[in-house]
């Protein structure tokens, strides 16, 4: 509902703070971002990312001040640590009319990657459905066709090239890690739940872990920052619907390569 609801809301000339994911797909985010766009009066706000708040900023610096060079190939693997359920109720993420194209936690991470790197510029990806049938709330057997393993490889805006896997089915795995590989320098994040960054430039020995100060550490202020922007005391930075938008391109960017295996350029 987020789509029609924002629209209505603009047409009233109301303010939009709308949870995220934006929408169910591409179309309607950019149909959002268009009626934001006519009315620039308003504030428009998507609700951010939140998982690398406590690290975004030092992350950004230390590529904005050239620690790792080139930014040249990113490894992301986030994964839940669990066994196939191939019991369990259908939930809303398995249910493609209420998830719409999104697949696991997948977009809320690539939003992350915005934050860092910025867009992909080509998608590739293969998926997988290994519980191709679970019961509803009803007791009704349902098809899933959400995947719940992803593979994806990206060419990335700014020349990277990016290794990004998502599952709910690889038990006894690691916590997540993102990698960011550089010609000078490698960044490594660790988690979640805990956030740990560590780095090494050419010529160490190996990684060490990057202390992220307190005033440095991203908080949650999404509701202070909605306020504070209709206030005019402040620009909304996360997350603009033009980031929003971007998160819908890839999330279906994913499935169209996956459906039809062939590799998807962005912006859609």
């Amino acid at each position: 509902m987020h789509c029609p609801i924002t629209l209505a809301a603009l047409e009233k000339n109301k303010h939009v703070l709308c949870e995220a994911r934006m929408s169910m797909n591409a179309q309607e985010a950019h149909a959002m971002l268009a009626a934001a766009r006519r009315k620039p009066h308003l504030v428009t706000q998507v609700v951010p990312s939140p998982f690398t708040l406590k690290v975004d900023r030092t992350i950004q610096e230390y590529i904005a001040n050239g620690y790792l060079g080139d930014v040249l190939a990113i490894e992301m693997r986030i994964t839940q640590n669990n066994f196939v359920d191939r019991e369990g109720h259908l939930q809303w993420r398995q249910n493609r009319d209420l998830s719409g194209y999104n697949t696991l936690n997948m977009g809320i991470w690539y939003e992350s990657l915005l934050r860092w790197v910025g867009p992909a510029s080509k998608v590739m990806a293969t998926t997988k459905v290994w519980a191709q049938k679970r019961r509803d709330e009803n007791g009704d057997m349902r098809s899933v066709t959400v995947p719940d393993h992803v593979d994806i490889i990206c060419e990335m805006a700014c020349g990277a090239q990016a290794h990004l896997r998502f599952s709910a089915v690889t038990g006894l795995a690691s916590d997540g890690k993102v990698w960011l590989y550089g010609s000078e320098g490698t960044l490594r994040l660790d988690g979640p739940p805990a956030l740990t960054l560590f780095g090494g430039r050419r010529g160490d020995s190996q990684l060490i872990e990057i202390a992220v100060p307190p005033e440095k550490q991203g908080e949650w202020r999404v509701e202070e920052e909605f306020i504070n922007a209709i206030r005019g005391k402040e620009k909304v930075t996360h997350t603009p619907f033009e980031g929003g938008v971007q998160y819908m391109e890839f999330t279906e960017a994913v499935t169209r390569s996956a459906q039809t295996g062939q590799a998807i350029s962005l912006p859609l």
